[in-house]
């Protein structure tokens, strides 16, 4: 009798010592995912109104008008128009006003208006399926007290979000191992295909991806709307879901899954017969040339599919938007699929070690040529990736995507660090020949070993099975006894045939931790497909003006200041770009007398046009850095010459207003 397989107590022992290691993994998982969290950051974002924010109007409006950075799926209560006391005054009728490169929608309004202040309330989606929302207010006359107050909720913001990113990253990691996997054992180790490890490795991502996916399907209603986790059975929601292009993304894949569903099934059913012990052929060069066709036709049919749920992906989300999206699609399938060949394949190669101790050094050997050839096409990808997200170097270090790209870079070079020393224990295997000779021979003595102890295990329990007649039905304690050492004494024997190998030991091991990097490393590319690109940040910050502004054109003012207080001297720095009627972008530096950034408590900026009585138009620039603020959006109706009143404030009583009138239009 030989042990061919580890028993179920075999197998929960190499559980609970991997128990500790696993767990470290997943802690530095949740503080890699959690650490990056927060609110789902917009894709499109709102770089102009009209009523501007906060403005002042002498006339009630005809319409609200909203100016997006890039194009954005709205309904008709996508704008939401409310008076003081809370009422709706839209019509509700939903203008689409986009012009060229202009994305702008509008609402109109009811006629009669009377003077307050009012609030505009409204909720997009990006182009790249990200949910975007927002509020402001505007008065008509003179503001008022409203009874309304500012939604403290975005669109993409509380626990449905969180639910709706665990999925998203569950999905990347199923979809990972489920390729990676499948291509581990056709490219790699086609006899791992009858290892039952192998097989629900694998199965269990195909159920995972799937699962993921599904909820992902139900909660898109709640996530991009309400927030309310019961609005993921509301059929109306998700019928809308439906008809938007991340619903049909998501039906598809599952369409896709049925296929991958029929794929596991040839690739562990008859294909795995023909690598079992009992398979067995009267005609071996035909039993060759059928399993090469079936290898062909499960390769062929494995990349279709796994190109189509790739596709889903890249026809949803940031490579569908922004430059180049004709070429930014296929790179980013050819993307996901590198990267699911190198992670799965090495999770599959994780399992293989530690599950199936009889993995040929040919498979990881030739693992390691397929992950080095996944690398380097990782590379060229994601450098056309970078390049095309984040459009300049600022942008790398000053946007949450650069950084979440420097930090994705940095793990993918830890565990293409990790992956040499993988290579190096691989050669030492592979060069050691004479070795692996001997280890065969001295597992075939253990083996034979086994048996004998086996042997002399019954031999022992015979007597007492004599003394006392049906001793396992009369005494059910001592047989589960003498079951608990067995498994202990095979287990141990295992172990030490494990050991014996330093080689495969230390590759073990190293594998580990390229996974463990790995699990992190999948994370940060989550969070990184739920953040705002670094061009479309760069572009918001700096955007205001239309596509014929004039960059050189920009107002540029220093205006001194003497609060009277202590510290109270310094100078303010406008720059008002592009200087035009319409959209402009504020930029303002606060300095010390001898040029140094001073950040003061408070700063506020108003325009006045006084030969048509408009005005002031109050303007909250928001803190970017110590010493600079910013605000776009910043609506100038009509050409004159405005007056800017910039108020500073450089304690709790010192305070002081300067003025400049400047020529704009």
């Amino acid at each position: 009798m030989t042990a061919t397989a580890p028993t179920p107590s075999t197998a929960r022992v190499r559980a609970t010592a991997l128990l500790p290691r696993l767990t470290l993994v997943l802690a530095a998982l949740l503080t890699a995912f959690f650490a990056a969290a927060g609110p789902a950051s917009a894709h499109a974002a709102l770089t102009a109104s009209d009523p501007t924010d906060g403005a002042v109007v002498a006339t009630a409006p005809a319409q609200v008008t909203l100016t997006f950075s890039e194009g954005v799926a709205m309904n008709g209560d996508s704008i939401r128009v409310l008076d003081p006391q809370g009422k709706r005054i839209d019509t509700g009728e939903l203008r689409d006003l986009c012009s060229g490169n202009t994305i702008q929608y509008g609402t109109a309004l009811r006629p009669g208006l009377p003077d307050g202040t009012y609030t505009v309330a409204w909720q997009a989606i990006s182009a790249d399926s990200h949910p975007v929302s927002g509020a402001f207010t505007f008065s008509i006359g003179a503001p008022s007290e409203t009874a309304f107050s500012l939604p403290s909720r975005t669109a993409g913001d509380g626990p449905v979000a969180i639910a709706y990113g665990i999925a998203r990253y569950v999905a990347y990691a199923g979809f990972a191992v489920l390729v990676g996997g499948a291509a581990f054992i056709l490219l790699c180790w086609r006899r791992g295909a009858a290892e039952r490890p192998m097989q629900k490795l694998v199965v269990r991502a195909w159920v995972a991806l799937t699962a993921a996916t599904l909820v992902m399907l139900l909660l898109r209603n709640p996530y991009t709307g309400s927030g309310n986790f019961a609005d993921a059975f509301d059929l109306t929601g998700l019928k809308a879901v439906l008809e938007t292009k991340s619903g049909a993304s998501l039906v598809s894949r599952l369409l896709l899954l049925g296929a991958a569903a029929l794929f596991i099934t040839v690739l562990f059913g008859s294909y795995a017969r023909r690598h079992t012990s009992d398979a067995a052929s009267d005609s071996p060069e035909e039993d060759v040339k059928a399993e090469s066709d079936l290898v062909f036709g499960l390769g062929i049919g494995g990349t279709v599919v796994a190109g189509g749920i790739a596709a889903t992906w890249a026809l949803s989300e940031h490579a569908s938007t922004g430059i180049q999206p004709g070429l930014a699609m296929p790179v980013d399938i050819l993307h996901l699929l590198a990267v699911a060949t190198w992670l799965g394949g090495l999770t599959a190669l994780l399992v293989a070690l530690h599950k199936v101790p009889g993995i040929e050094r040919a498979a990881i050997r030739r693992f390691s040529t397929v992950a080095f050839t996944s690398v380097l096409v990782l590379a060229c990808t994601g450098t056309y990736q970078a390049w095309r997200q984040v459009g300049s170097w600022s942008a790398l270090t000053g946007t949450d995507y650069g950084r979440l790209l420097l930090i994705k870079i940095g793990l993918v070079g830890t565990v293409v660090a990790i992956a040499y020393t993988s290579r190096k224990w691989t050669s030492r295997l592979a060069g050691s020949e004479g070795a692996a000779e001997g280890e065969g021979a001295a597992e075939t003595e253990a083996e034979a070993e086994g048996a004998s102890d086996v042997s002399r295990e019954t031999s022992t329990v015979t007597p007492v099975a004599t003394a006392v007649p049906d001793s396992g039905a009369s005494n059910p304690r001592r047989a589960a006894q003498l079951a608990r050492q067995s498994a202990a004494r095979r287990t141990a024997r295992e172990k030490q045939a494990r050991d014996a190998d330093p080689g495969r030991s230390g590759l073990r091991r190293s594998v580990l931790a390229e996974a463990g990097v790995a699990v992190v490393l999948l994370a940060v590319t989550t969070i990184l497909t739920s953040t705002e690109p670094g061009r479309a940040a760069e572009l918001e910050a700096g955007r205001g003006s239309t596509a014929t502004a004039v960059p050189d054109r920009a107002v540029k003012v220093t205006l001194p200041f003497d609060t009277g207080g202590q510290n109270g001297k310094g100078s303010v720095r406008l720059q008002l770009d592009p200087g035009r009627v319409g959209a402009n972008t504020l930029h303002v530096w606060a300095e010390t007398p001898d040029g140094k950034p001073l950040d003061l408590p408070e700063l506020k900026v108003s325009f006045t046009l006084e030969a048509k009585e408009i005005g002031p138009l109050p303007v909250l620039p928001e803190r970017a850095v110590p010493g600079h603020w910013s605000a776009s959006g910043v609506q100038l109706p009509l050409a004159g010459d405005w007056r800017i009143d910039v108020t500073v404030r450089t304690s709790d009583i010192d305070q002081t207003t300067v003025q400049k009138n400047v020529k704009i239009g």
